[in-house]
């Protein structure tokens, strides 16, 4: 059990144990981080936050590929930034280069190096690392520009988003800055979360728990692959190299809510794909695409949700051929218990870090 000082305050940066621990894994990787580089956070969303209150002005730019994270997304907009796929004048560039959400894949090693040859700010989100497939956790960004990358981790994936415990390096000149506006927002992380994963590291093999959770990730992946592949072969979507989903794109111009809806009621859930682009609202002109999470599926439930999608796939293609929607037609929200007790959830619970 933890100790009595769990239920007491501690410091803001976390504690030291802790950020030993996340220290150590981070020189495994090849980065130089030492315990006092580290802020521990409520979750990676807080230290996302935390980064973006210390660098962002109104009217800023940040670069963020041409799909990403909603919940960054949103957080950069609040500060007021512009989101773009590309933008040489960015603030900061935002990315997933060991395993990037919504697509599950890594940042090629051209394009690593590409990046990180512009000399600008990163915001390396390290959320999904532990979670690649074949190779584990790469070498972060971190390791080779640590004046100019902020790096963001979690334990969310890897062992439970519930103890909301994550983690913030940033560069040494701005550390002192972070720490202010991370204690002025919340005082410390989870002071207890903190002490369940101080005594439950030690005693577990986290590497070993890692090699268990890629294959069980793996074999999900591949069954929803395969099932894609049988009921909706018209989908394209590569197949992820770590993470909890598979990005799926289309040549069908269409409604991604009104898909939705259609999904809903036949007992399926997805992330529509607007809410990854940077730039694009949605609505009819843009190809469909959609993020499918396999993260908390069975086989049988996996297998369910896809026919389920291609019924209303199926049943959307159909409606675009014959009806077209009222200039100025209300749309209605779908419910939240749309689908039942027998829906076949393919959409991952939000926040995702």
């Amino acid at each position: 059990m933890p100790e009595a000082g769990a239920l007491q305050y501690g410091w803001p940066e976390g504690s030291e144990r802790l950020r030993g621990w996340i220290a150590e894994r981070l020189r495994a990787r090849g980065a130089r981080v030492e315990p006092g580089d580290v802020l521990v956070t409520s979750g990676a969303q807080q230290a996302l936050a935390v980064a973006a209150q210390v660098l962002l002005r109104e009217g800023d730019a940040v670069e963020v590929g041409p799909a990403s994270y909603p919940a960054a997304l949103d957080l950069f907009r609040m500060h007021g930034a512009r989101t773009a796929a590309a933008a040489p004048d960015a603030r900061f560039v935002y990315a997933m280069p060991a395993v990037a959400n919504p697509c599950g894949c890594a940042l090629p090693e051209a394009e690593r190096a590409a990046l990180l040859a512009r000399g600008a700010t990163i915001v390396e989100d390290d959320a999904y690392a532990d979670l690649r497939f074949e190779a584990g956790a790469p070498r972060p960004l971190l390791a080779d520009a640590p004046d100019r990358v902020w790096h963001v981790g979690t334990f969310s994936k890897s062992i439970c988003p519930g103890l909301r415990v994550g983690w913030l390096i940033p560069p040494p000149a701005q550390r002192a800055a972070a720490l202010h506006v991370k204690q002025a927002s919340d005082l410390e992380a989870n002071r207890l979360g903190q002490a369940i994963l101080e005594q439950f590291l030690p005693v577990h093999s986290f590497d070993a728990m890692l090699a268990r959770a890629r294959r069980f990730y793996r074999r999900r992946a591949e069954r929803l692959a395969r099932s894609l592949r049988r009921h909706l072969p018209s989908f394209r979507h590569p197949f992820p190299q770590g993470g909890f989903s598979i990005w799926v794109e289309t040549d069908v111009a269409g409604d991604e809510i009104a898909l939705l809806e259609r999904g809903l009621a036949e007992g399926v859930a997805f992330d529509p794909g607007h809410v990854f682009r940077p730039e694009s609202p949605g609505g009819e002109a843009a190809p469909i695409a959609l993020r499918l999470s396999f993260s908390s599926l069975r086989d049988d439930e996996i297998d369910a949700g896809v026919q389920r999608l291609a019924r209303a796939f199926r049943g959307l293609q159909a409606s675009m051929h014959t009806t077209a929607t009222p200039s100025g037609a209300s749309r209605t929200p779908p419910s939240e218990n749309a689908g039942g007790a027998g829906q076949a959830s393919c959409s991952e619970p939000r926040p995702s870090p």
